[in-house]
């Protein structure tokens, strides 16, 4: 079976709603609508569009930068990746059922391609994290195509850098490019390379890297379900996320209420 033929007998399409959190378009989906949308997408092949995993941090993180704002609905998607985005969209009547989850995201959609003949690239994650996940998706999901790998500096890349690696990318020919890069710095890199990859769909998904290959333990799923694994998080690296739990769940609380009460407005 060819490749294309693969891909077609694995499409299926689907369409949602969205609300607007703090003037953040939120795409009221599930996994399995997200997986569909991707199909979908790596079908038409047209263009490079990417989809932004993101939660209260992503939303609060915009409300000081109004360009990363811009970053955020500029993106094909906006999925859900926390519980109180979840609840938000409860409260205005949406029966959401559960979170988009990062790492969930990636191993579902491995899972339910493996046999389409898609081809992943993994781009961030700490020098050996892309190989490493690499051969945890190709152990666990047999057929699984893996076009390429690499984790870029942490310094800002220079022009010959960056034009390098795009280079790299594009002659991998990959149809989905899975970039760890934590936010907000993964969404401003997909924004910002969207006209010079040839990709069909790019995905930030932050932390997965390090939680699917097992390099940081996931919360147990019943803290994940419940809106808790910022705790469970908290406690494993707590000098570096007490102020985005502490000081940006503070704000995004706050900034909630005050919208709630048309006391400020977002957009």
């Amino acid at each position: 079976m060819s490749q294309f033929a693969r891909a077609e007998s694995c499409l299926s399409n689907g369409r949602t709603a969205s609300i607007r959190v703090l003037g953040i378009r939120v795409d009221l989906v599930q996994i399995p609508d997200v997986v569909r949308q991707m199909q979908s997408w790596i079908q038409e092949r047209r263009g490079s569009r990417y989809i932004a995993v993101t939660g209260m941090h992503g939303v609060t993180e915009a409300q000081n930068d109004p360009s990363f704002k811009a970053v955020l609905n500029a993106a094909a998607l906006v999925v859900p990746d926390g519980m109180p985005l979840v609840w938000l969209a409860r409260l205005r009547g949406y029966p959401l059922k559960r979170r988009v989850y990062g790492p969930e995201l990636m191993l579902t959609f491995c899972a339910q391609t493996a046999q389409c003949g898609y081809r992943h690239f993994l781009y961030g994650g700490a020098p050996g994290v892309p190989e490493q996940l690499a051969g945890t998706l190709t152990s666990r999901f047999p057929g699984l195509q893996i076009a390429g790998t690499h984790s870029p500096p942490f310094r800002p890349l220079n022009p010959e850098d960056d034009e390098r690696i795009a280079e790299m990318i594009n002659d991998a020919r990959p149809h989905v490019l899975w970039v760890g890069l934590s936010t907000p710095k993964q969404e401003r890199w997909m924004y910002e390379h969207r006209d010079v990859l040839n990709v069909p769909v790019m995905l930030g998904v932050g932390a997965a890297f390090d939680l699917v290959t097992g390099r940081v333990k996931q919360a147990p799923a019943w803290m994940r379900e419940h809106g808790i694994e910022w705790f469970y998080r908290f406690i494993q690296e707590p000098r570096r996320l007490w102020r985005r739990y502490f000081i940006g769940g503070s704000k995004f609380v706050g900034y909630v209420m005050l919208e709630a009460l048309h006391l400020r407005r977002f957009d």
